[in-house]
């Protein structure tokens, strides 16, 4: 369940202080805007402060001109949309593959958002990137690019590396086709990737997993993009510190002591999408609307971490970072 406290803390000091745009809304309009999310964990700190910050300065204000419906405990995603749809809310906000589809199953005249997504038109989502179609629209990662930039960072930080595996839920939101790409990169850099499906309703999972990566003698870690891992990214981090195996994933799994992480800036990402909601409040169809990718990404090295694991970061690879942990 996501907490509203959370969501409306960093919103309090700046209620007086953002113009109202006029053109952003009817006069007396409140709009009601569905947040169907995976996991509440996407949704906290940094990234969603980009996103409520946008939707201020475009002179939306939650409790006077704008409301948010949340998930109710024990709802599952797709039960969820048809509340939405059902309570007729002016739009549906996404946040991952899983969701999105939900929302797309659920109706096709509601406009439906999806904050992050990968590879929309591949996975069908959309028709194409340029001309979306049908009612939904938003920011869309490119994985497959995403997947080989990951582990050309760990071959250039262990250039004797061979074997990499990769944690992931399985099948749940996209996560099969993250897969795939993360094996097609692995081929021509000359390593073999080996996955690792974890079931997140077992606690023991996690760690029967990584006892499985030391068996088959596994020498680095790519950790899923998922939105469900983000609970336990602090807990991966310090399993892979604790088993030796140097990882690379998304910015919350540096932050939480793995080694590198490379990805999408997510203020920069959530920011953009608060430019959808507006535009589709202000009357555009999202079928006109082309969805689009990150256009800033970012490099973030621990070498704290890689001095705990004994690894030395060239020199080279530490000057292209945009973060370096210390």
């Amino acid at each position: 369940m996501i907490s509203r406290r959370a969501f409306v803390a960093s919103l309090t000091s700046g209620l007086l202080a953002a113009p109202l745009a006029a053109e952003a809304q009817q006069a007396g309009k409140v709009w009601r805007v569905g947040l169907l999310v995976p996991a509440v964990g996407p949704w906290r700190g940094r990234p969603y402060q980009g996103f409520e910050e946008a939707l201020r300065e475009l002179g939306y204000i939650e409790g006077r001109n704008l409301t948010f419906e949340y998930p109710r405990t024990g709802d599952d995603l797709s039960a969820l949309a048809r509340v939405f749809v059902h309570q007729n809310v002016d739009l549906i906000l996404t946040g991952g593959e899983s969701a999105a589809r939900a929302a797309k199953e659920a109706t096709s005249t509601t406009p439906i958002v999806m904050l992050s997504v990968f590879d929309a038109a591949e996975s069908g989502l959309v028709a194409s990137l340029a001309r979306p179609g049908g009612n939904i629209t938003g920011m869309s990662l490119p994985y497959r690019d995403l997947a080989s930039k990951r582990l050309e960072l760990l071959k250039a930080a262990m250039p004797r590396l061979t074997r990499v595996a990769f944690l992931t839920t399985g099948n749940r939101g996209g996560e099969a086709a993250a897969a795939r790409a993360m094996a097609d990169a692995a081929g021509p850099l000359g390593l073999k990737l080996a996955a690792y499906e974890i079931d997140l309703q077992s606690p023991r999972d996690v760690d029967r997993a990584f006892a499985r990566m030391k068996t088959a003698r596994a020498e680095a870690l790519a950790v899923s993009e998922a939105g469900e891992l983000s609970f336990d990214f602090r807990r991966i981090a310090q399993l892979a510190l604790i088993h030796r195996l140097p990882s690379i994933g998304a910015r919350p799994l540096v932050e939480g002591g793995g080694l590198m992480a490379y990805g999408a800036n997510p203020l920069d990402t959530y920011r953009h999408g608060a430019t959808f909601v507006d535009k589709i409040l202000r009357g555009a169809k999202p079928a006109d609307l082309p969805v689009e990718q990150p256009t800033k990404f970012e490099l973030v090295i621990n070498v704290k971490t890689a001095k705990a694991l004994g690894l030395t970061i060239p020199p080279s690879l530490l000057a292209r970072a945009d973060q370096v942990i210390e």
